[in-house]
């Protein structure tokens, strides 16, 4: 099943579903091209990341699928392009993750902390999102990025 994409499970066929299932990611994937990212928290603290870029629909369903681990300050940037509500998983993850759902014009929407290694639980974004960025569990508490915080990204318009 495709781990970056709305589950259109009503929509789907049986041979739909299959296909699917039998792409599926089975390892991870190369380091994909990096860029710099900053958050800025509502009392002005800045925090640099190195994300790597998920643009593609297979990047995107890969994403840090097979990875043992995040190094700190690093992390995926999904591009979903037109903003939309957006749901994820933890299948084929063994390390947590925290994820970021970021709207068009660079503000976290909603942030789902600690998620479950391997967990097939949906993880929804519950409004529309441009992107979303997944970091190592425990990021988002440790830095205090909180709803409402700044993303500074050229996808954004709002580059550093």
């Amino acid at each position: 099943m495709n781990r970056r994409h709305l589950l259109a499970l009503l929509a789907a066929t049986p041979f739909a579903l299959s296909r699917a299932h039998a792409e599926e990611p089975t390892a991870a994937q190369p380091p994909l091209p990096t860029e710099h990212l900053a958050i800025v928290t509502r009392d002005g603290k800045h925090h640099d990341f190195k994300v790597e870029m998920a643009l593609t629909p297979q990047q995107q369903e890969t994403g840090l699928m097979f990875r043992n681990e995040i190094p700190e300050g690093t992390g995926m940037l999904f591009d979903w392009g037109p903003p939309r509500i957006m749901q994820m998983w933890m299948k084929n993850c063994p390390v947590g993750e925290d994820m970021l759902f970021i709207d068009n014009e660079g503000i976290v929407r909603r942030i789902a902390e600690n998620t479950v290694p391997e967990s097939p639980a949906i993880i929804d974004s519950l409004v529309p999102v441009r992107a979303t960025l997944e970091v190592a569990a425990g990021t988002a508490e440790k830095l205090d990025i909180r709803v409402g915080d700044k993303v500074l990204h050229k996808m954004f318009g709002t580059a550093s």
